[in-house]
């Protein structure tokens, strides 16, 4: 875990704060290959099954005007915090022309929440708004240079990254300060330089397969 907070999104995100913290959150670091996608790279192609079934493509979303990738999953109490949020950035963006893209990178024989049917079942609850990706290999991880669950990228309209980093500042709503993906959407979407391109994303570490660590 990068960043441990005592302030939780309600009695729910407490309590899973510290029931699950200490067995979600832990796990083996990214392999010492794979950096963080730079500023201004091109968007790694990827073309993977979602929860329902389907195979998606970033070839699919080539209209959209920008593409939120955000690396979450079930198991970890940060993510599921950003859970309502990220819904609700799908849907007030919709309009503007911008694709969100959730993709699962655990491992699933590690944490056993976030096998496919779980994130299914998930998804229809939840009645996401955006595909719900598992990324089985972890090459799309890899590729993007994840860390973390949640771990958001920002593409502008040419594909090339804008923004990497946290959604926000606080696991509780209530005491966000900064709206760090808001924020640089807006700029994308402008047509203006995003003020602040990158920022450490806090969360979980990837749950990677065995013998992929360093």
């Amino acid at each position: 875990m990068s960043r441990v907070t005592s302030r939780t999104h309600g009695t729910v995100v407490a309590s899973l704060l510290v029931a699950l913290a200490g067995s979600a959150c832990a796990g083996p670091e990214q392999p010492a290959t794979a950096p963080e996608l730079a500023i201004g790279a091109a968007a790694p192609e990827f073309k993977l099954k979602g929860a329902d079934g389907a195979v998606h493509a970033l070839a699919d979303y080539k209209d959209a005007k920008a593409v939120v990738v955000v690396f979450t999953c079930l198991s970890c109490p940060f993510a599921r915090a950003y859970e309502e949020r990220t819904i609700a950035l799908a849907r007030d963006y919709a309009g503007r022309g911008v694709q969100v893209v959730a993709v699962m990178p655990n491992d699933p024989s590690i944490v056993p929440a976030d096998a496919p049917a779980k994130l299914k079942a998930r998804a229809e609850e939840m009645k996401y708004p955006f595909p719900y990706l598992i990324d089985e290999t972890q090459a799309v991880a890899t590729a993007f240079g994840a860390k973390v669950t949640p771990h958001v990228f920002l593409f502008g309209p040419d594909r090339k990254l804008a923004y990497r980093g946290r959604i926000d500042d606080e696991t509780d709503p209530t005491k966000v300060t900064t709206h760090d993906l808001k924020k640089a959407l807006d700029q994308v979407l402008a047509a203006e330089p995003v003020a602040t391109a990158s920022t450490k994303a806090f969360g979980c570490t990837i749950k990677w397969k065995k013998g992929k660590a360093s």
